[in-house]
């Protein structure tokens, strides 16, 4: 009988179409003793935004951004509370203690925000990412 083939086939199609899709995406995982407030900023191919806040939590692991990243530089801020930060030479405005999206990345303070130093992450293009933060 020709049943038993064509039944583990369609048995195998229909699993394959019920996986979830592969996810891409932007993470950020903190090594550090402290939890970490973090920022990204990034450039859309027409305009220049950052975010923020995302808590991490000591030894775990966050997703900023789901989906295939469109970009191959992506710029973090991050900060301890403790006086500790991870932070690099291109700047972003930031908002101070509440949840921020901010277009653009000049005139921080007539705007009312912060400035701070954002450091790159060269993601090679990947469409997905993991960045991780340490002592």
């Amino acid at each position: 009988m020709r049943r038993a083939p064509l039944l583990a086939l369609l048995t195998a199609l229909a699993a394959v179409q019920a996986a979830p899709p592969a996810s891409a995406a932007f993470n950020i995982c903190n090594k550090s003793g402290l939890a970490a407030r973090v920022a990204l900023g990034r450039f859309d191919g027409t305009h220049w935004s950052s975010q923020g806040w995302w808590t991490v939590t000591p030894k775990t692991c966050a997703r900023l951004l789901t989906g295939p990243l469109q970009a191959r530089y992506y710029y973090l801020y991050a900060t301890d509370g403790a006086g500790g930060s991870w932070e690099g030479k291109t700047h972003f405005c930031t908002a101070p203690g509440a949840t921020f999206l901010v277009p653009g990345r000049n005139d921080c303070a007539a705007r009312g925000f912060d400035r701070r130093g954002f450091f790159e992450v060269d993601t090679g293009k990947s469409p997905e990412w993991t960045q991780t933060l340490s002592n």
